[in-house]
């Protein structure tokens, strides 16, 4: 069963307590960081060793998406060092900056770095290429967002179908890519009264929402939330794009796939 939990969900800083963008996605035994922004690898380990980690995925490298890249690479350098991991962690990034790049590149004691747009490509419906690769059981594609900086949209296809928005604005990619998923994570930056200056770079809870509903998602989750709004206030604007029930995650929370039918 696949299992999305959030390490973090604010951005581009965290509340009190809180940490930046950060998930775990597990499956089938496999275990993946998907974004690293302040505060998320503390929070990774409180659910798993962080030597437990197939790979670490982030989207792209704005702040709140990375940084703690930064002390992973001291911890998994310190578990080359003993012996308690022998090789180190397959990192996915997109390859600008260069300069954010190439320093994280350097760190080839901690992270195997991979530029996501050397990946193979491949087509889904709607004609889109998608790059393309597979963790343990778990076919991961990508598709680029619409954003300040180059980044991916990304899903997973395991047990489930669990995609990723990043941060975006409304593309016909992502609404491709998102197309009957199960799990449907995506930002939700801003309430109405933010679609003007957001425009070409974020989406705002109820574009969310509608994003969701043009690719007939099965479940809408909402993240990234701007830390001085109240996430009931997104996730109402959220429901109402989306014609359906929405969640605003919780740090610390695990989700999951449940049919409606079996859901309490």
């Amino acid at each position: 069963m696949m299992r999305i939990t959030v390490l973090g969900c604010w951005g581009p800083y965290p509340r009190a307590g809180g940490a930046c963008s950060g998930y775990l996605v597990s499956d089938g035994g496999v275990n993946v960081m998907l974004e690293a922004g302040s505060g998320a690898l503390s929070r990774l380990m409180e659910h798993i060793n962080f030597r437990s980690l197939d790979a670490v995925i982030v989207t792209h490298l704005h702040h709140d998406h990375y940084l703690d890249l930064f002390p992973l690479r001291h911890a998994l350098e310190g578990a080359r060092k003993d012996g308690s991991r022998d090789k180190p962690v397959k990192l996915f990034i997109p390859p600008r900056p260069g300069g954010e790049f190439s320093l994280l590149s350097s760190y080839n004691e901690a992270f195997k770095v991979k530029a996501i747009d050397t990946l193979i490509e491949e087509k889904i419906a709607g004609g889109f290429t998608v790059q393309r690769l597979d963790i343990g059981g778990l076919a991961v594609r990508f598709v680029p967002t619409k954003h300040l900086l180059p980044g991916y949209s990304v899903s997973f296809e395991g047990t489930s179908k669990f995609v990723f928005s990043s941060d975006t604005a409304r593309t016909d990619e992502l609404v491709a890519l998102a197309a009957g998923a199960d799990l449907f994570l995506c930002e939700a930056s801003g309430l109405d009264s933010d679609a003007g200056h957001m425009e070409g770079a974020h989406l705002t809870a109820r574009q969310a929402g509608e994003v969701g509903r043009a690719a007939g998602v099965r479940r809408l989750l909402i993240t990234h939330f701007w830390p001085e709004y109240d996430p009931a206030e997104l996730g109402a604007q959220a429901a109402a794009g989306f014609g359906g029930p929405v969640t605003a995650v919780r740090e610390g929370q695990t989700y999951i796939y449940t049919p409606i039918a079996n859901e309490g």
